[in-house]
């Protein structure tokens, strides 16, 4: 069992280095490349198979804590971020991220990854067209903010993510500023990824067949080796933004992600 949960760390080490590279690259959350890869891992640790999917989801999202934080507080210095609609969003965003683990034990663990690979599918389309839009449209009302946040935040929990793909278009047709809307994306991603977080370990707590070393639905290993190496390997990834041909790069990565999903959806 020792040997198999270092083999894990050791691996999730790598998959670190690899996800903070594409993210500080090609802006991308973590959780579309840590998810898939962690369903692959996992079993091979000696995992149950009922087991994997909520792990994967719940240690996708609380390494997404570890990153977004950086992020937001750079944006935050920056002046990015646009706590109006924060504020807007945050009940729903909380709401959906804490409901995303609700659905995720409804759901018969087999059916989970077909979930995945169907939001998977739609992220990738999205990306694929890079799909951008602009309006002058003003925010709805706090209602409809908070109704539209709790949306956003049930999908990005139940696919692991933080939801930037989904946060940046939404506020963009309502005519936030683009460098603002990702700002204010990444506070937003921080918000989903916690409560989505405190709902996965709550709903694991108490459950017997959990490996050694898990809080909840989040395990440990996989979560200390993805962090820390995805936050070095971030500002590399960042400086190599000028140097490649992110725009070509980032459709690439949008085809392996319709590959995933489609193999995850028929496996």
């Amino acid at each position: 069992m020792y040997e198999t949960t270092l083999w894990l760390f050791g691996m999730c080490l790598l998959l670190g280095s690899v996800v903070g590279l594409l993210a500080g690259l090609l802006g991308i959350g973590g959780g579309l490349l840590v998810v898939p890869a962690l369903v692959w891992l996992l079993p091979k640790a000696g995992i149950a198979s009922h087991l994997v999917m909520h792990i994967a989801l719940a240690t996708s999202l609380a390494s997404i804590v570890m990153t977004s934080m950086a992020s937001a507080r750079n944006h935050f210095k920056l002046g990015n971020i646009d706590f109006s609609v924060v504020k807007f969003l945050a009940p729903g965003i909380i709401a959906g991220g804490l409901s995303g683990s609700v659905v995720a034990e409804v759901i018969p663990s087999h059916y989970l990854p077909k979930v995945f690979a169907v939001i998977v599918l739609c992220l990738a389309i999205q990306m694929l067209l890079s799909m951008k839009v602009a309006n002058s449209k003003p925010l709805p009302s706090p209602v409809m903010c908070a109704a539209s946040g709790s949306v956003i935040g049930l999908i990005s929990s139940l696919a692991g993510i933080g939801g930037g793909s989904l946060t940046v278009p939404y506020l963009s047709y309502f005519g936030v500023e683009m460098r603002r809307a990702i700002g204010t994306s990444s506070l937003v991603g921080l918000l989903i990824a916690i409560s989505g977080m405190i709902g996965f370990i709550y709903a694991g707590v108490g459950s017997e067949a959990l490996p050694k070393y898990s809080v909840g639905y989040v395990y440990l290993p996989a979560l200390v080796g993805i962090a820390a190496t995805s936050m070095i390997a971030t500002r590399y990834g960042a400086a190599l933004v000028s140097k490649l041909p992110t725009s070509t790069l980032k459709r690439l990565f949008a085809i392996l992600l319709l590959v995933i999903s489609i193999k995850m959806f028929l496996s």
